[in-house]
């Protein structure tokens, strides 16, 4: 393949890049190169919901980073499976399917990321799903992505879960996607079927058979080419050889809020004192590159359950072959679902704009800092902070695309976000206090009720506190006035032709859900952008999410 030549060459097949693809590719006079480091998406445990947990922590599928020690946890550092496949992160991670609040666009444009509001993103939301269960509107009802609302059985334990949030003086939403948030309900899925819908599965695959896409697995992006301020096209390794592909129109990187800038410093485009601090040759100063890196910090609280009503047992040997085997016959039953099918968007005080804090049940708990589910039943309910205000960074360490960036979160860096996290223990403990939970609530295992002092509290998070697997914003997008923007708001890479960066690091700021959906959406969008098209909404939605009369 050295010296071919394609329209596109994009680097990572991920959420983002199967999606520009499956999208640029529909045009048949158009050429366009995939290229993706990992494998292809043939295992059954990519396709089966619960099979998550065989695929996330490995690395066979997974980048498995672990970041620099963190100094504000102690000096803790923490696992960060990306996914390394055919889909991504989509094929590997929780399929939670959560758009984000309408004014988190709002601000991206209001921070300089021009075309990017509510109403500019909308159209692509729903062009990208097809939801189950709905009428609403703002919903999109033939798009590749499946989505699934799991029903709430009334006895179950995440019924119970969202009535306890009602009890507490929160609505009950149906809907957390259709513009409003603030509540409690049921969390939709990127499933169809009992079956797990990827990027690939849902654009890469229908578009497989189509002569103008290419697509190699098992090659890692060593560098982007640069010629006189263009980008002209990508080097790669693949069984231990180098080989060079030319773009004829742009390079495009979806590889990642860690994959893309640290291609990008390899590449020589970045902030020069990184660059020559890791031995390479500084081709762009491009001080943003790799910094603002925003991630969701989450921390877990755990109680034993009363009733024999948690998923507890279906963990153990004999009945996990058995719901595995309803599941391979019939697409039903527990490994059908992700567990993560109840949950909860709340504001951290009453001066919080929009909801700040996400709560997503389980009805199991894991032995905490473990994989290993507890031999008991029980349940836990996972508590995320939304905007925090902490940043951190990527940073190439050497020239050699095989060894990965220095990666640190600097989780709690800012002091508003312990505050916050400390202040949502209390919110949530109000909520498991609540009636509808009485019958199933049995003692606080995690961290237990002894922990109540904002030192005791602040100790404990210090000690626990994970990643919710989030990253974002390490090519941030922004207007010109910007010195820390990476990208302009049609993606392109300041200063330079013909390089475009499409997929989660360009995110001004997280966005206050799950970012998955969102990256999809930015690649739809991002794809009309370089075709010279563009949708927009006439839905009158207010910035709120609620419909305007």
């Amino acid at each position: 393949m050295i010296g071919e030549t394609w329209d596109y060459v994009i680097v990572g097949g991920g959420s983002a890049g199967c999606v520009l693809a499956a999208r640029l590719s529909e045009d048949p006079d158009t050429t366009v190169l995939l290229l993706e480091a990992g494998p292809e998406d043939r295992s059954m445990w990519l396709r089966m919901p619960a099979g998550m947990s065989r695929v996330v922590w490995g690395k066979r599928y997974s980048w498995s980073f672990i970041s620099d020690p963190e100094p504000h946890l102690g000096g803790r550092q923490l696992g960060h499976p990306r996914g390394k496949v055919l889909g991504g992160s989509s094929s590997i991670n929780g399929m939670v399917w959560l758009r984000g609040h309408p004014r988190d666009y709002d601000g991206w444009e209001e921070r300089g990321a021009t075309g990017w509001s509510y109403a500019d993103v909308l159209p692509y939301f729903q062009r990208s799903e097809t939801a189950d269960q709905t009428a609403d509107l703002a919903r999109g009802t033939d798009g590749p992505i499946r989505v699934t609302r799991p029903r709430l059985e009334p006895s179950s334990l995440a019924d119970a879960f969202v009535r306890a949030g009602g009890d507490a003086g929160y609505p009950i939403l149906s809907d957390f996607n259709a513009g409003e948030q603030e509540g409690f309900g049921p969390i939709e899925r990127s499933t169809h079927g009992g079956v797990r819908t990827s990027a690939s599965r849902a654009y890469l695959k229908p578009a497989r058979g189509r002569k103008n896409l290419t697509i190699v697995t098992s090659a890692l992006a060593q560098e982007v080419i640069l010629e006189k301020g263009r980008a002209k096209g990508v080097r790669y390794l693949k069984g231990g050889k180098s080989t060079e592909v030319r773009a004829q129109r742009e390079v495009v990187l979806s590889a990642g809020a860690i994959g893309s800038p640290h291609l990008l410093q390899l590449s020589g485009i970045g902030p020069a004192g990184v660059l020559e601090a890791a031995g390479i040759r500084v081709r762009h100063d491009l001080p943003g590159v790799g910094e603002n890196l925003n991630d969701h910090p989450d921390l877990v609280i755990q109680h034993q359950c009363l009733e024999p009503v948690s998923i507890y047992p279906v963990t153990r040997r004999r009945q996990s072959w058995i719901a595995g085997a309803e599941w391979a016959l019939r697409g039903t039953g527990p490994a059908a679902s992700n567990q993560f099918e109840a949950g909860g968007f709340v504001r951290s005080g009453p001066n919080v704009g929009h909801p700040d804090l996400q709560f997503t049940f389980m009805p199991l708990s894991v032995v905490p800092g473990t994989v290993d589910i507890r031999q008991e039943h029980a349940f836990q309910v996972h508590i995320d902070l939304m905007r925090p205000r902490s940043r951190g960074h990527v940073r190439a360490r050497t020239a050699d695309a095989r060894q990965a960036p220095a990666i640190l979160f600097n989780y709690l860096a800012d002091p508003a976000d312990r505050a916050d996290l400390r202040g949502s223990v209390s919110i949530l403990r109000d909520v498991l206090a609540q009636p509808a939970l009485s019958r199933f609530a049995g003692p606080e295992l995690f961290p237990g009720k002894q922990m109540q002092g904002s030192a005791e509290i602040d100790a404990w998070i210090n000690q626990t506190l994970e990643t919710c697997y989030h990253p974002v914003g390490t090519c941030k997008m922004g207007s010109e006035n910007d010195p820390d923007a990476v990208v302009d708001p049609e993606c392109r890479v300041r200063g330079l032709e013909g390089l475009r960066v499409i997929d989660a690091s360009i995110m001004p700021e997280i966005v206050s859900a799950n970012t998955n959906a969102a990256t999809i959406m930015i690649a739809e969008k991002a794809a009309d952008i370089i075709r010279g098209r563009s949708l927009r909404s006439e839905e009158p939605f207010a910035t709120t999410g609620r419909r305007q009369a």
